[in-house]
């Protein structure tokens, strides 16, 4: 029988109090921490996961590469952090329950994007090199008709012809994660829900979904693998590099386009890269580590890494016109619900 030490009603932040709610179980039982009946009530696992997902994940810090968590909390070091007043008496409850203290962490400096891969691609003069050897370690992908892919476009002017679901005409181009004005590129997804999120969609949209299929086998550049390095550290791999390369924003697409751009020179029809929006997507926290190693480097995390990233497909050029791409079928898309999982997080890191 799980031993319950806690419940949702035990705090007095409202955030807290509303993860503890999420992760509790109902009991009809006397809280053993402060005595009430209707709180959802919480083991000490159950706490300790909270203790994780406000503290930790509720603290994330996005750099210009790579996140990394300002909390942390373990059974060594005595609380140091400096939280508001509101939440002090939440703090004392988790050091009286779980036996740790709460400090500001200090993540190892490849988490924010000290690897010598990623680095050499933000300085021209290594650029080539790096980019030379994502051809030699990434693999090629067919992509053959039997592959469907999903195109998005908002308020068409006319929603049933072809050529509203290629890529735009050169004066209505903008510049991409993979393409510009003079090199355009047509932005696809395998996943529906991701399209939908790239695209900005809103309640007030007319929205059409085109489904795609190669007329022939298409030779893609396939950026999504997890490539499994021997005898590299984090600061060497190129696999992280390029995994926070594309969890990057708008400053990245220089280096993305000048890699779009030698896969063209390079015969393939496009490219095969994770969504920006993998991890929002799946709810997963960015970049794990156990003991400061990246779950990307340790084997047995590594099938799971993989399925995190969700495949996007951008083909070169205006790939229907072009006669590589065909339309299977054009939809309406109508918005019957929107749905959000949050974390809460403390307000002073």
């Amino acid at each position: 029988m799980i031993k319950h030490i806690a419940c949702s009603e035990c705090f007095e932040d409202h955030g807290l109090r509303l993860d503890a709610w999420r992760l509790g179980v109902e009991e009809k039982a006397n809280c053993p921490n402060c005595g009430d009946s209707e709180g959802r009530k919480l083991s000490e696992k159950s706490l300790e996961q909270l203790a994780h997902r406000f503290f930790v994940w509720g603290s994330l810090h996005k750099y210009d590469f790579g996140t990394a968590p300002v909390i942390q909390f373990n059974q060594h070091q005595e609380t140091s952090i400096d939280v508001s007043p509101g939440l002090r008496n939440d703090i004392h409850l988790f050091e009286k329950l779980l036996d740790v203290g709460f400090f500001h962490y200090s993540p190892r400096l490849w988490m924010v994007g000290e690897i010598e891969p990623l680095k050499d691609l933000q300085d021209e003069r290594n650029q080539r090199a790096i980019i030379k050897r994502i051809f030699a370690e990434y693999p090629t992908r067919p992509l053959g008709n039997s592959h469907q892919l999903y195109r998005i476009r908002k308020s068409p002017r006319s929603p049933g012809s072809d050529s509203e679901y290629d890529s735009p005409p050169i004066e209505f181009a903008s510049s991409g994660r993979l393409d510009d004005q003079a090199f355009p590129a047509l932005y696809t997804s395998e996943d529906l829900d991701v399209c939908l999120h790239e695209c900005r969609v809103t309640a007030e949209d007319d929205i059409y979904l085109a489904t795609l299929q190669p007329v022939n086998q298409l030779k893609m550049l396939d950026l999504t693998v997890l490539i499994k390095e021997e005898n590299v550290t984090e600061f060497e791999s190129l696999d992280l590099a390029m995994h926070m390369l594309f969890l990057a924003a708008s400053h990245a697409y220089p280096i993305t386009r000048n890699i779009s751009r030698a896969a063209k020179e390079r015969g393939y029809d496009g490219i095969i890269y994770p969504s920006y929006f993998s991890l929002l997507r799946l709810g997963i926290m960015p970049f794990q580590t156990t003991y400061g190693l990246s779950h990307r480097r340790i084997p047995q995390y590594q099938d799971y890494e993989q399925h995190t990233a969700i495949p996007n497909a951008a083909i070169f050029g205006h790939p229907i016109a072009d006669g590589k791409l065909k339309i299977k079928c054009i939809n309406r898309l109508v918005l019957s619900q929107v749905a959000y999982d949050i974390r809460f997080g403390p307000v002073r890191n």
